[in-house]
């Protein structure tokens, strides 16, 4: 084959362009610390990127999810420590009233105490974090606990039409009973924490705790059959005071978790269900001891009851604060995994597309020895013209 002096200059023209565009990709290596700037420069680590920056994304947001999930567990935390030290505060006041030697008016101060816990205690269930209500449900934007005029209702109330019988709680003793029906003029009330069978049901009528109010305001409260199947007896008839009528909407019902995804298909409640601590049950009883304190034929010896009750709210509140501590606890260990699976996956990528600083330096460097090379053969090559002989 005849080689011609235009095929040795295209060649090297051809070669030294080759260099030039090598030098060039070394550049932007060293410019952008990655193999490929281009997918079409190596598809393959193009797709792998893809892939392993997709699981980094996903990592960070699970990231910013559990940030979500200690700030809500910790400020419901922190919030449950509050109410544990009023009602603990309460207890405290009631055990000091029911010394005898207090007269009524010691015992109506410490009452207005009391009130002003209750009320602050009203302000911890309304507790916000980031502007939403974290004892609400999933009904952040309002408030658990609206009005408490709505849980100081009395017994007759419920005769005169103030309040609807099927839309009360009657708080009683640490517990909460609601409305099943009437008989001989007495409307029923029994205790929710028994099955609510309808009224009449053998199941109602032998194992369930009542209250029963009749026309002119007196409540009895009866309790269930005894061994001996007989019939249910009155266990005492109680003082209209010292039964708190409520609205069952007075706190929020809302039970919905609130649930926050922090790794793939893992999620966890954050929230507290205000039925939980913050109900009428815990409210009713505070107003009781306050009604009683008031109450000047009261005995000290009839207070401890109320201050069993109260113990009853607390170990309630410790008991969720335990449940609480238990999702932080768990929040943690996926938090440290977590950080191990970023630490991972931030390394696969690297490997994937960055480049290696130190080889593609060396590469460089005889990329442009080879450049200079090529420059310096072909200038020897091209042949001289007479445009050279005319300068």
């Amino acid at each position: 084959m005849r080689v011609t002096q235009s095929m040795l200059t295209n060649n090297t023209l051809r070669y030294i362009n080759q260099g030039y565009n090598q030098m060039a990709r070394l550049q932007d290596q060293l410019v952008t610390g990655k193999k490929i700037t281009r997918p079409s420069q190596d598809p393959v680590v193009a797709m792998k990127g893809m892939r392993y920056r997709t699981e980094v994304t996903e990592i960070e947001q699970f990231k910013r999810n559990m940030g979500d999930a200690h700030n809500w567990l910790e400020t419901a935390d922190s919030a449950l420590d509050q109410a544990n030290q009023v009602m603990q505060r309460i207890r405290e006041l009631g055990t000091q009233a029911s010394n005898d030697s207090y007269d009524a008016s010691e015992r109506a101060n410490i009452a207005k105490e009391i009130t002003q816990l209750r009320e602050h205690l009203q302000s911890i269930a309304n507790t916000k974090n980031s502007n939403k209500y974290i004892f609400n449900g999933t009904n952040t934007m309002n408030p658990p606990v609206i009005d408490m005029e709505e849980m100081m209702y009395l017994p007759d109330d419920l005769l005169n039409g103030t309040i609807d019988p099927e839309e009360a709680d009657l708080v009683y003793n640490g517990q909460v009973y609601r409305y099943v029906g009437e008989e001989d003029g007495e409307q029923i009330y029994q205790d929710v924490r028994q099955t609510e069978p309808a009224f009449g049901d053998p199941e109602f009528e032998d194992g369930a705790f009542r209250l029963t109010v009749d026309g002119d305001g007196t409540v009895r409260h009866i309790r269930p059959n005894p061994a001996d199947g007989g019939d249910p007896t009155i266990s005492k008839t109680l003082r209209t005071n010292d039964v708190v009528v409520a609205n069952r909407q007075a706190v929020s019902f809302n039970t919905q978790n609130i649930d926050i995804e922090l790794t793939k298909g893992v999620k966890i409640p954050v929230n507290v269900n205000p039925g939980e601590v913050f109900n009428n049950a815990i409210f009713g009883d505070i107003i009781r001891l306050e009604r009683a304190l008031q109450d000047e034929s009261v005995t000290g010896d009839e207070l401890t009851s109320y201050i069993d009750n109260m113990f009853g709210h607390v170990d309630t509140i410790v008991s969720v604060q335990a449940e609480v501590g238990a999702r932080v606890n768990r929040l943690e260990m996926m938090e440290n995994r977590m950080l191990d699976q970023e630490i991972t996956a931030k390394r696969i990528m690297s490997d994937n597309e960055d480049a290696d600083i130190e080889m593609v330096i060396m590469e460089l460097m005889m990329q442009e020895n080879v450049h200079m090379a090529a420059l310096a053969s072909g200038s020897r090559i091209i042949q001289r013209s007479l445009v050279d002989f005319l300068r």
